[in-house]
């Protein structure tokens, strides 16, 4: 990593954690989901009458074992991306390195007869 790149990250970590220093110690605000928000908007909106849909089929007993699912939902789901990443950088780096980039086996194989 260049000089310059390297700073500029270490600037970008500087500010977002003075930025959450100076929020977590200035305000009295608690950090919720979306889903209690959007529940109280709802109940305000329709003066407490509306009635959900649709019911989950299965609650986790705990929040603890909410946040290890969705943690591991999201461990998952950066596996399957990262092994895309890194099948189509190694895929790109073999093909330069043999020299096979916008051909098929069977061009290759007249040009070397």
């Amino acid at each position: 990593m260049s000089r310059k790149l390297e700073l500029i990250v270490l600037a970008i970590i500087l500010i977002f954690t003075a930025h959450f220093i100076y929020m977590s110690s200035t305000t009295d605000a608690e950090f919720g989901g979306a889903d209690g928000e959007a529940e109280g908007v709802i109940n305000e909106i329709t003066g407490g009458t509306y009635e959900p849909n649709a019911e989950p089929f299965w609650e986790p007993p705990s929040g603890e074992i909410e946040s290890l699912l969705f943690g591991l939902q999201a461990a998952i789901g950066a596996g399957i991306i990262g092994y895309f990443l890194g099948y189509y950088n190694a895929k790109k780096n073999y093909e330069n390195e043999l020299g096979y980039k916008g051909k098929n086996k069977s061009e290759g194989d007249r040009q070397s007869l």
